[in-house]
């Protein structure tokens, strides 16, 4: 799971909130005197080594966090499944015979087995809320663009958010108030909830009687349509994947695992005017959405496809769970919303998580709904 280990890496550089806890840092974060490795071997060798820390990982040492240190990463964050053809797939605690989700894999890894309390990672398409999801943890991602990302090497600037994953609530919610803006006012509730997909009736039931929120339960297809959503959001992530880094893919040919290369491949052959009505869609997609939920209306969605896929599977298995886990992911990661993810009852071949998913702008209310849910189900 670990690129760098150290008893610390990195000491804190202030107290603060975070005193005497441990971060496992995602290898796509800039962290002074270290390379940034993108979880590919040609890439780690070719990297500079980095001057200061990425914006986030020097807020989280600032308040009393240490580094632990960095922790591996799919490469290049292309992936959902936490596989890594160079370097392994880190265990999965909460599963060992099934993958630990990706592309925060390492840090989520290392949270789960107690190595770090914090893993700070990115959300692309569910790369905080999926590993979250299959090993048991609380995660969240933030609001687009609401969590500096200076020093963090990009996948999709559209799309990328900085988030974190623990193994507790209140930390997460204690990370959230040094990584997120100073609030305007008191977090807003919710008043209603709209439950979509096969959740857990339990899981459910607890939730909405620690917000006392009003109910209304429906199908996935009443949030639009969602194969459609997937589609177009491939189309933008993939197009600008490959602006950020298809040069370096084509100047390093076969550097890649051979599944992650076809995704950026598939970038390569986006035309201009398929990228601009795919953005079209998004766009009329989140406001349709927004109009119809409002602001006190949050979603409650699974947080993946279903438990992480076994770590044997074939290519067949992995790409439906794939697809099946992006249309979970999919409305928080194109419509830039918060979604915070919360452990479920554990179901047969391993833990599936809630999703909250709220307006813009709700992530602390997120992160004391998921604190009281906790709470009430102690």
């Amino acid at each position: 799971m670990w690129r760098e280990h150290g008893d610390p890496l990195l000491a804190p550089t202030g107290c603060g909130p975070l005193d005497g806890l441990r971060v496992a840092v995602k290898d796509l974060f800039a962290v002074g005197g270290y390379r940034i490795g993108a979880g590919n071997p040609r890439w780690l060798a070719e990297a500079p080594v980095e001057p200061v820390d990425a914006q986030a990982v020097r807020a989280l040492r600032a308040a009393g966090a240490a580094i632990a240190g960095i922790a591996q990463t799919d490469e290049l964050a292309f992936s959902l499944s936490g596989a890594n053809v160079h370097y392994g797939t880190p265990p999965n605690p909460a599963a060992p015979d099934r993958v630990p989700g990706g592309s925060t894999s390492g840090p989520a890894s290392a949270v789960a087995a107690g190595q770090a309390d914090v893993g700070l990672g990115t959300d692309t398409a569910g790369s905080i809320r999926v590993p979250a999801s299959v090993c048991g943890l609380y995660g969240l991602r933030p609001t687009h663009g609401t969590v500096g990302a200076g020093g963090v090497l990009g996948l999709a600037p559209s799309f990328d958010a900085v988030g974190w994953l623990t193994a507790d609530p209140g930390l997460l919610r204690a990370v959230g108030n040094v990584l997120l803006p100073p609030p305007a006012g008191a977090p807003r509730p919710a008043a209603r909830l709209f439950v979509a997909g096969p959740l857990p009736a339990a899981a459910v039931g607890t939730l909405t009687d620690a917000l006392g929120a009003d109910v209304r339960t429906g199908g996935v297809h009443e949030l639009g349509d969602i194969p459609g959503l997937v589609a177009a959001f491939r189309v933008v992530q993939a197009a600008e994947a490959w602006r950020l880094h298809g040069a370096w893919i084509t100047a390093h040919p076969r550097a890649l695992g051979a599944d992650v290369e076809e995704r950026f491949r598939f970038g390569a052959g986006v035309d201009a005017g398929a990228e601009r009505v795919a953005r079209r869609q998004i766009a009329a997609g989140r406001a349709r959405l927004l109009d119809r939920l409002g602001a006190d209306t949050w979603l409650v969605l699974p947080a993946a496809g279903g438990p992480g896929h076994l770590r044997g599977s074939g290519a067949r298995d992995r790409d439906a769970w794939r697809q099946a886990t992006l249309g979970c992911t999919v409305v928080a990661s194109a419509y830039g919303l918060p979604s915070c993810v919360l452990p479920t009852p554990r179901t047969q071949g391993g833990p599936v998580g809630l999703a909250l998913v709220g307006p813009p702008g709700a992530d602390r209310g997120l992160l004391d709904a998921v604190v009281a849910a906790a709470a009430a189900a102690s």
